[in-house]
């Protein structure tokens, strides 16, 4: 399975562990209060901010929460400046590495970057030394209660890109731009939207096997785990026999 899937796979069964911790809301409101000064605090004008929204209110973040990280981040309230970069690098078995930060110290966060992924056999590279290999996309994962057929006419019809068979559920992407379109027309259909995102997805992957697998996924998690870490893209490729012993 390819890592952009795979991976959110991953992240959203650890998701209640991490909320446990607190370090998921902290990455919420990150992103809400960004999302807020970068496009408004109105989340129907603001799909960043929408996406946000809904990700908070799937974690049960209290609404008071997400009203003060938006007033925040429109200015009504004070708070801690932000600021969005990312950085690429290389992770174990050649596997590329993008990583989607916001940080109020980007000297530390950079440190606790290069540190993690040496750690676990990688290395941080330039700017631009992965980040072609990956296209900004809009990300469904859909359950299965409608044909293959009617729902790829609904994702096209809404100028969707594709709609794959993942298995458990069906896949949909599409261009950035027609997300919010896109979202809209599955949910008139009636379809039940289990994930989405706005993401990174890769044009190749890389099949990892062995020990590699190991480290690229504690690679992975430990960057997840990193408070100033938003989002971390792979192009991994790994067996499902692989998945299923690692598992157990």
């Amino acid at each position: 399975m390819s890592g952009h899937s795979k991976w959110s796979t991953i992240k959203r069964k650890k998701a209640a562990v991490d909320s446990k911790r607190g370090k998921i809301f902290t990455k919420i409101i990150k992103e809400i209060t960004v999302a807020a000064k970068m496009g408004g605090g109105d989340q129907n004008a603001n799909p960043r901010l929408r996406q946000a929204i809904l990700w908070a209110k799937s974690e049960n973040m209290p609404v008071n929460n997400i009203e003060r990280a938006i007033k925040k981040g429109t200015g009504e309230l004070e708070g801690v400046v932000y600021e969005q970069t990312t950085y690429e690098g290389y992770g174990p078995g050649g596997v590329a590495i993008f990583i989607e930060v916001l940080t109020d110290n980007k000297k530390r966060t950079v440190a606790d970057v290069r540190h993690i992924i040496t750690k676990y056999g990688g290395n941080l590279g330039e700017s631009g030394c992965v980040s072609w290999m990956f296209s900004p996309k809009g990300l469904f994962h859909i359950s299965k209660t409608m044909d293959e057929d009617d729902l790829m006419m609904i994702v096209l019809e809404a100028n969707g890109d594709d709609l794959s068979d993942e298995g458990e559920i069906f896949e949909a992407t599409c261009s950035m731009e027609k997300f919010e379109n896109v979202r809209k027309s599955l949910e008139e259909a009636g379809t039940e939207i289990q994930h989405s995102e706005l993401t990174m997805i890769p044009s190749n992957t890389v099949d990892v096997a062995g020990d590699s697998v190991k480290s690229l996924f504690s690679l992975l998690d430990a960057l997840e785990d990193n408070d100033d870490v938003q989002k971390v893209y792979s192009n991994f490729n790994v067996d499902e026999s692989v998945l299923s012993e690692m598992d157990k």
